[in-house]
């Protein structure tokens, strides 16, 4: 009986909308019937009871009616974004066209020479890269890596902004290179193993770096060489990361153009050094002589004098004493006048004469 029905997103969706309005509609009616029919009820509790169901159609009315919003508006393009809408083909006539005259080619062309090729291309079996025996003997650390450590592919570059993002990410540069980075991501790796990166030209290690690993378990990493301009020759290089003796991931890019030329280096000039003169050897001094014992002084012997017995001498007569030559006369001076001396003062006593008063005479 519904075999030949079928029904898409978009009418389902307009058939629960009319739904709903109806709804809608039914619901507002019954309850602005029953509030109104609660106004002419004489008791109390049935007028209550009748009013909070009319109340209670409404408010499911205004829910339905935020329903209704949704399905008019959201409900389509949900239900889009979890069932994709798929093209339904359309059917279009076709002509069949019968032929006519079928043509029977008469003569069959068939190759006379059939060339195959001289040299017949064998894919070879790329060796896992290992790690030499010399760096592996110069391991500082002991401990054993993580098996299930994950390191992505290497993106080449010369250049890293602040965030350590790769500026001119490529695979083929140009002579100057500059400085060379090789970045990847990691995870699941443990601080403590040895972990190395080897960077190859021609088959030769040009450049490597090994030590135990301290970025933690996983975040951003690079491995950079920065040799002088002269030693990035034209070819192709290869990068491989190693955890331990465990190898991850390699990379290769391309290096074109010539390297330019080393400048040449000063060479200092053989400047004339003095020979030093040998410090002649310092003559060591005489040893001391011993001084000689000092010979004591001989012992003085007392002589005696011999007693001088004194000879009196007989006294000669005094010789009479001259006569003294009287000093002639001193010449008198003139006297000197004498200064008369100052009259001296008299000074005469002066009485003064006392004036008695008169008596009063007192009368009677």
């Amino acid at each position: 009986m519904f075999e030949g029905l079928a029904l898409d997103i978009r009418t389902a969706v307009q058939v629960a909308l009319g739904i709903t309005i109806l709804f809608i509609g039914l619901f507002i009616w019954y309850g602005i019937r029953s509030i109104r029919n609660a106004r002419s009820l004489p008791f109390f509790r049935m007028r209550r009871e009748r009013m909070m169901r009319g109340w209670r159609l409404l408010f499911w009315a205004g829910f339905l009616a935020l329903v209704a919003l949704f399905l008019g508006t959201r409900a389509e393009p949900i239900i889009y974004s979890y069932f994709p809408p798929t093209v339904t083909p359309s059917l279009t006539p076709t002509i069949t066209q019968t032929p006519t005259i079928t043509l029977t080619p008469t003569i069959s062309l068939t190759p006379t020479i059939t060339q195959t090729p001289s040299v017949t291309d064998t894919p070879t079996i790329t060796p896992t890269p290992s790690m030499p025996l010399a760096l592996e003997m110069n391991f500082e650390s002991t401990v054993t890596p993580n098996p299930s450590a994950v390191f992505s592919d290497l993106t080449f570059t010369n250049g890293l902004d602040e965030d350590y993002r790769p500026l001119n990410p490529g695979t083929l540069f140009t002579n100057p290179v500059g400085h060379m980075y090789a970045l990847f991501s990691y995870d699941q790796m443990t601080d403590g193993p040895q972990w190395s990166a080897l960077w190859y030209h021609g088959g030769e290690i040009v450049y490597y770096e090994s030590k135990p690993w301290d970025g933690g378990s996983g975040g951003l990493g690079y491995t950079d060489w920065n040799p002088s301009p002269d030693q990035w020759k034209v070819g192709e290089y290869e990068v491989q990361i190693f955890v331990g003796t465990q190898f991850k991931v390699s990379g290769r890019f391309s290096v074109e153009g010539e390297p330019p030329t080393p400048l040449p280096t000063d060479t200092p000039t053989p400047s004339i050094t003095p020979s030093r003169t040998p410090i002649p050897t310092r003559t060591p001094w005489p040893t001391n002589t011993p001084v000689p014992s000092r010979t004591p002084r001989p012992t003085a012997t007392r002589t005696l004098r011999p007693t001088i017995t004194p000879t009196r001498t007989p006294y000669m007569s005094p010789t009479p004493t001259p006569t003294r030559t009287p000093w002639p006369t001193a010449t008198p001076r003139t006297p000197t006048p004498t200064r008369t001396p100052w009259p001296t003062p008299t000074r005469t006593p002066v009485t003064p004469t006392i004036t008695t008063w008169p008596t009063p005479t007192r009368s009677r």
